[in-house]
């Protein structure tokens, strides 16, 4: 079993900014970031490589979201910048086992974190 704790969520205007954290108690999975809006279903956000630090993002966040991690830490973080109103979601933290690289399929991510809200208002 891994935990997995978020941090980090919270109400911004638009074009704002914020930075996500999720801690994980395991360092053999990689992690991602999947967000589900109201009505809607559970959307990939990004992903980070445990071993290359190689990133995949879904195209509705590509070039305004970032991820990145620490290993010491055992930490990944997703710098949300250019928010828009359509990115207010619960924002999850996934772990996958670290053989399987930047996959967007979330039945492969086997643990999930509590989630964290992200509001933007516009």
């Amino acid at each position: 079993q891994v935990q997995l704790v978020e941090s980090g969520g919270g109400l911004v205007q638009a074009g704002g900014s914020l930075r996500l954290s999720c801690a994980a108690s395991d360092r053999t999975f990689s992690l991602g970031w999947f967000r589900q809006a109201p009505g809607k279903e559970r959307e990939f956000v990004a992903a980070i490589s445990r071993s290359s630090g190689s990133t995949k993002y879904g195209d509705s966040v590509a070039g305004r979201f970032t991820i990145s991690r620490d290993n010491a830490k055992n930490t990944v973080y997703l710098q949300l910048n250019s928010l828009e109103p359509e990115d207010t979601a619960v924002y999850y933290c996934a772990a996958t086992p670290s053989s399987i690289q930047l996959t967007m399929n979330r039945a492969l991510y086997h643990f999930w974190g509590q989630g964290t809200q992200v509001t933007v208002s516009s």
